[in-house]
């Protein structure tokens, strides 16, 4: 065991599933961006570059007076600081704007100027508002990519407020974790309970533990202490990391989280420099770096042994609707090429991952497909209310041993069922398959489940119809999207209690009560996935399928987030499974899935020391080894409210919300024009966004074609004559103005005019089309079909209500 020559010679441990190099020798001296010696640490407070002009309080509303600019927007930047406290030169890896995330306010927005003048409180009726002079959000994401795409941001400086999420820059971790791992709503925290409870704004982060690093950066790298472990705080159990403080000649250290003083085991002792720095702080990944990996030891394994590679199983609803709507064939076709593509661990040939297969209608078909067979072997179950597997050896196999057999499977299963009247499925028996098979070759996985109509076969789990329109724009109306419990509810425990993630294919015809159908995986940190009207071309779906098959993940994990004195984690939201008020239990953990957690104070935070916290997330990768992935994140604290507002991120603020309405059980868009299972499929796809997909989802990018640059989302910005593609992160639409020229439309579609252009299969959209009502609900500048206000009308909404409480 080398100890101590970590940063010697490369490491020649596997590398995280969710790396796209190779792990790579970690660097004995301080990077060239921080010089040396090197800059302030991340838990470091560095001087205010100036005060804040004097704010108005008035009841919990906090505003800058009459006449005097507001926090600085995306045009008007404070410049970072540098490595000794100095404004940071234009250019350099740090330069960009320090501070706010949303447009300030611009002269000229209302009569009288915002936030506004006599004249738009009362008087002789006024001129309509310009849409160009209120606050842009596309002018906003084109500013900060305009002062912050394409550079490096560094993580050296606490509290600095990261580009937004639609601007392409580089991360260069040098001891916070980058902000595609965690972005919080603010990046500084109010000092006290009740200068948090007066500001009105959640104090939030949105964690992504399994972000996908760019090619263009670094990835984690992985410490391995051998038989004793990582090192970790005896009182708060904190891991190792930047913000530990050594001291006493490097023989103790003093938690950076609950400041309690902790001897250095012996085999980890490093003498300091005249700073007080270790000498090795830059051999050591978990001294200098915001995010890394320990390989975990049997202490962190279930029953104290190793545990075995995931499996996938594939599970094929083969009643009479998918038959003939050639989905089966479809997905046959589609595996014999897939499963070559199964994710593997770095710097190996193929993939450790077992695959399995089952068929099923009112009763499951298991299949053997063992390497030695020449024949795939069917096996029914027909009591699917005692659940089991009828065979153990030959139904997990590795897909390279046994392609043959399963390739001859796949072939057949489209002729098996191929005159099929069956028309009634079960569900729940198949996630209960699932997991008995699972738990008996002890190891964890994902069920791969495709499935057309709700299960009303008897068995355990079966739905009735309770779509009541006539609860919409009631009390009752938050029913609809309550799983039914019972049989689900116990399910969910057993799959997460095994490391089993349920990834449920939709292709409903009518109503399938997605809130039930979808609550298992949506607990299991699964994806849900609906095609409503789905035809044979499904190219979203064979998209979808690749990168839900391909996509690097990680299984049977458990997060814990610490914090330090003076708050604490107290909710969490996202596709997560939580049995007490601390551990986040997750079935599987993928590049997609984030995790909202919500902190609250609990004694005052000093602005000295700042506030800090960890991530840590436990869990298995795909090759089979247990890891703990380590994230961590220094924010500012102020007894100002300026500083917090300038330091908010609207992205994440918005995501936050997003998720509280969800967890709280509120209802939105309140009308029968969607349908429930659509809205309850929303609701479940929002729950485990990351801030990347709710910012697109919520405002959609418009894109004129022949200018292929994104325009307002609002029907102003539409000609008769153009084209416009919009598109949400889950669907695009492709617009056509009715006096588009018939030689475009010629080039394009190979048809000689609008009216011979077909939508069906696509989602394109012709003006004044009844198909166009589904594209303007996404013109979320614009009035609701169905009411609400606009955005224009919610800005002068707010405008007056600050005005009210001004005056």
């Amino acid at each position: 065991m080398n100890i101590g020559g970590y940063g010697q010679r490369p490491m020649q441990v596997p590398q995280s599933p969710s790396s796209l190099a190779a792990p790579q020798q970690f660097q004995t001296s301080p990077p060239a961006a921080m010089g040396h010696p090197p800059i302030s640490p991340p838990g470091q407070q560095l001087p205010s570059l100036g005060s804040p002009p004097p704010m108005t309080t008035i009841g919990s509303v906090t505003a800058p007076p009459m006449g005097m600019p507001g926090p600085p927007g995306p045009g008007v930047h404070q410049p970072p600081l540098g490595p000794q406290g100095y404004p940071q030169q234009p250019g350099s890896p740090m330069s960009g704007p320090y501070g706010a995330q949303m447009a300030g306010p611009q002269s000229g927005a209302f009569p009288g100027g915002f936030p506004g003048g006599p004249a738009q409180m009362a008087g002789p009726p006024q001129k309509k508002l310009d849409p160009d002079s209120i606050p842009s959000t596309t002018q906003v994401i084109e500013d900060d990519q305009a002062k912050r795409g394409g550079q490096v941001y560094v993580t050296n400086i606490r509290g600095q407020v990261p580009p937004l999420v639609t601007t392409d820059f580089t991360v260069q971790d040098q001891g916070n974790a980058s902000p595609r791992f965690m972005r919080c709503t603010t990046y500084s925290f109010p000092s006290t309970a009740d200068l948090a409870k007066q500001c009105k704004v959640p104090l939030a982060a949105i964690i992504k533990p399994f972000a996908t690093v760019p090619k263009n950066e670094t990835p984690l790298y992985i410490v391995n202490h051998g038989e004793t472990g990582p090192i970790r705080c005896n009182r708060c159990k904190a891991y190792m990391c930047p913000y530990m403080q050594f001291i006493d000649g490097g023989r103790r250290y003093q938690c950076g989280f609950c400041s309690c003083v902790n001897e250095v085991p012996v085999q980890y002792f490093q003498h300091l420099d005249h700073m007080g720095r270790r000498m090795d702080l830059y051999e050591r990944p978990e001294l200098s770096l915001g995010s890394y990996e320990f390989i975990a030891t049997l202490d962190y394994c279930k029953n104290n042994k190793p545990p075995n590679p995931p499996a996938y199983i594939f599970m094929i609803d083969v009643s009479y609707n998918n038959i003939k709507s050639g989905l089966v064939k479809l997905i046959c076709e589609e595996l014999k090429t897939l499963l070559d593509r199964l994710p593997k661990e770095e710097g190996t040939e193929t993939s450790a991952i077992k695959v399995g297969f089952v068929t099923y209608n009112k009763i499951l078909h298991f299949y053997n497909v063992k390497s030695a067979l020449a024949q795939p072997q069917m096996m029914v179950v027909s009591d699917v209310a005692e659940m089991f597997v009828p065979l153990l050896d030959g139904f997990l196999v590795n897909f390279q041993e046994s392609r043959a057999v399963i390739n001859n499977l796949l072939e057949q299963i489209p002729d098996m069922f191929a005159d099929t009247n069956e028309s009634e499925t079960v569900f729940s028996p198949v996630i209960q398959a699932g997991v008995e098979a699972l738990k008996a070759a002890e190891c964890s996985g994902k069920l791969f489940i495709f499935q057309s109509s709700i299960p009303t076969a008897e068995a355990p789990g079966k739905l009735k119809n309770r779509d009541d329109l006539k609860l919409v724009g009631t009390e009752k109306e938050k029913t609809l999207f309550q799983p039914q419990r019972g049989v689900y509810e116990q399910l969910t425990k057993d799959c997460v209690a095994q490391g089993c993630c349920v990834d449920l294919f939709l292709f409903p015809n009518q109503f399938v009560d997605i809130a039930t159908m979808g609550d298992v995986p949506s607990h299991t940190s699964g994806s849900i996935y609906k095609y409503s009207n789905f035809q044979v071309n499904g190219q979203q779906f064979l998209s979808d399928l690749r990168r839900d098959v391909e996509k690097s993940i990680g299984f049977d994990a458990i997060m814990r987030v610490r914090t330090g004195t003076g708050f604490r984690a107290t909710d969490f939201f996202g596709a997560i499974y939580m049995n007490n008020t601390t551990d986040v239990e997750m079935a599987a953990v993928d590049c997609d899935k984030a995790v909202t957690v919500e902190f609250k104070h609990d004694d005052t935070l000093s602005e000295e020391s700042g506030a800090v916290m960890q991530c840590a997330l436990l869990y298995t990768t795909i090759g089979g080894q247990r890891r703990l992935r380590i994230h961590n994140l220094s924010l500012n604290c102020s007894s100002q409210l300026s500083e917090l507002y300038k330091s908010c991120e609207t992205d994440a603020l918005i995501n936050f919300f997003a998720n509280e309405i969800q967890y709280l059980g509120k209802t939105t868009l309140g009308s029968t024009e969607l349908s429930t299972d659509d809205r309850a499929f929303h609701r479940l796809l929002v729950n485990a966004m990351g801030v990347e997909e709710t910012q697109v989802l919520l405002y959609p990018r418009l894109i004129p074609l022949a200018i292929p640059a994104p325009v307002r989302c609002s029907e102003e910005r539409l000609s008769e004559s153009g084209i416009f593609l919009l598109e949400n992160g889950l669907c695009v639409f492709l617009w056509l103005g009715q006096a588009c020229p018939p030689d475009l439309i010629q080039n394009l579609f190979n048809v000689p005019s609008l009216g011979h252009l077909s939508s069906e299969g696509l989602l394109i959209v012709k003006q004044k089309d009844r198909s166009e009502m589904l594209f303007r609900q996404h013109l979320v500048e614009d009035k609701g079909l169905h009411g609400g206000a606009s955005y224009m009308d919610f800005l002068c909404y707010v405008h007056r209500e600050i005005r009210q409480l001004l005056t």
